[in-house]
């Protein structure tokens, strides 16, 4: 009992600890932060702890520390979590997962400071994390289900609720690569003015960063109203099932609160706070319908 306890708490740790990785990037990123170390990986700006401390230099290398300490505690989890609950289906995908998504994410981080990337590459990192994020999640929701808190594998859904919950996951990935690629082409401020580019009116965009500007906020909007489907939906037809009934709503919520705050972001001209925000609410919602995703496909045709 107090081994499962302790690979409970590892993997609380490691959700956490991923949280703050891709918080961190995301800080890194909206601070132009990223060279704060130079072109030197692992070490920062050719030492293994910096002497000279500036604000990018501190962010930067923080990010490097909590992204080495959590990658430990990741490794951990997954093997632990292999040999413990190995017999549940998802574990061993899960845990092959989140550790191949970690890797992958650190080794593009390295070879954008040792190298460089273009923005359209860079735009998959946070991509690539999320995914990482999500399979930690999972992970530990698999390890606190083993003392049978909650049955999943007693849920019914429907067909259409089961190709929605797909679909608009799958969908979320693509706002989520919109909205990376708008930081690292540095559209953000391109439209000045919001839910329309420029003067309130509505008008085809002029350039490049326009249409990728616009591009994110069509994206961002097509899954706002596709989640409040999901949702009425669910509360018209899973009243009595509330893991399925709260969990749209819940989800719907945060597409909302991500919404606002992209609004915001532009309307206050980047202001760094609500950036994180609207970071720290995609990140919540993608993790939600991937742990949707996960009840879908174990439930029972309703």
């Amino acid at each position: 009992m107090r081994y499962n306890k302790l690979l409970k708490w590892f993997g609380v740790a490691s959700t956490i600890g991923m949280l703050l990785i891709l918080l961190g990037g995301a800080l890194v990123t909206k601070t132009d932060s990223g060279m704060g170390c130079g072109r030197h990986w692992p070490g920062c700006n050719g030492q293994l702890i910096p002497d000279e401390i500036t604000p990018e230099v501190l962010i930067e290398f923080s990010h490097r520390l909590v992204t080495g300490a959590v990658g430990i505690l990741i490794v951990i989890l997954s093997v632990w979590s292999w040999k413990a609950i190995g017999h549940i289906r998802e574990t061993k995908l899960l845990s092959f997962l989140a550790l191949f998504f970690l890797i992958l994410q650190a080794l593009i981080g390295a070879a954008q400071v040792l190298w460089g990337q273009g923005d359209f590459i860079l735009a998959l990192h946070f991509g690539i994390s999320l995914i990482s994020f999500a399979s930690v999640l999972l992970l530990t929701l698999l390890v606190f289900e083993v003392d049978k808190k909650f049955d999943a594998d007693a849920l019914k859904i429907g067909k259409p609720l089961k190709i929605h919950t797909i679909g608009v996951t799958i969908y979320s990935y693509v706002v989520v690569y919109t909205g990376a690629l708008v930081r690292h082409t540095e559209s953000e401020l391109s439209c000045t003015d919001w839910p329309m580019c420029k003067n309130g009116n509505f008008s085809l965009p002029q350039n490049f960063w326009e249409w990728v500007q616009m591009s994110h906020r069509t994206a961002a909007a097509l899954i706002f109203i596709w989640l409040l489907i999901i949702a009425i939906h669910a509360i018209r037809h899973y009243k009595n099932q509330r893991v399925i009934y709260w969990g749209w709503i819940i989800a719907f919520i945060l597409v909302t609160l991500q919404v606002i705050a992209g609004a915001v972001v532009i309307l206050t001209r980047l202001n760094l706070y609500v950036a994180l925000a609207h970071s720290l609410f995609v990140i919540l919602l993608f993790g939600l319908l991937t742990y949707m995703v996960l009840l879908v496909s174990r439930s029972k045709q309703k």
